[in-house]
């Protein structure tokens, strides 16, 4: 004697469809984050000068420091400010290094370019270094730096890239603060 119709089996298990599909969708599979021994993934950006940059480009020219800024979660990140100030402090010593310094502003693509602008704006940015967009977070997503929380936007990180495309320091923060220090970078780059 059966206790359930297939009428009833069937009704279950098509209220449980959409919960598997909610399930299913919010299982993500990540791109690696780049690794010290791994070699830099290509990739092109726009820069906020309307330029292309691309990194392997770059690294065939010498040493390159990736840094992902957390773009505009809302507002201007003030970590990602004081980070970038220690780094334009450091500027004629990064040259002396051959360092090529890139700044990846990630958000969503209708508005970037104005909060980036307003990222730099008062600053003076050294001729070697890059800032670049990451529209709709298509490279952070691709190098698994997409910080999915509310309000979020990207894993503030930091690499250094030798000369060939190398990755020579890695530093991923799970946070807003525990960034690569500048003096971190300089050891990283010999200096």
């Amino acid at each position: 004697m059966n206790r359930f119709s297939s009428a009833a089996v069937g009704r279950v298990i098509a209220s449980l469809v959409p919960l598997l599909a909610v399930i299913i969708g919010c299982v993500r599979v990540d791109a690696a984050q780049p690794k010290v021994g791994d070699k830099a993934l290509p990739v092109t950006w726009t820069a906020l000068d309307g330029n292309k940059v691309s990194l392997s480009t770059l690294t065939k020219q010498g040493p390159v420091v990736l840094v992902v800024l957390r773009g505009f979660p809302g507002y201007q990140c003030p970590v990602c400010t004081m980070q970038v100030g220690g780094l334009i402090s450091s500027a004629e010593q990064l040259v002396a290094a051959k360092a090529q310094v890139v700044l990846v502003y990630p958000g969503p693509a209708e508005g970037l370019k104005q909060h980036a602008t307003e990222f730099v704006t008062g600053k003076q940015i050294p001729k070697n270094f890059r800032i670049v967009l990451d529209p709709d977070f298509a490279f952070t997503n691709q190098y698994g730096l997409r910080w999915n929380g509310a309000g979020e936007t990207a894993y503030p990180s930091t690499f250094v890239i030798k000369k060939g495309g190398d990755v020579v320091f890695a530093k991923v923060s799970k946070s807003h603060g525990g960034r690569s220090t500048t003096p971190e970078i300089l050891k990283a780059l010999g200096q």
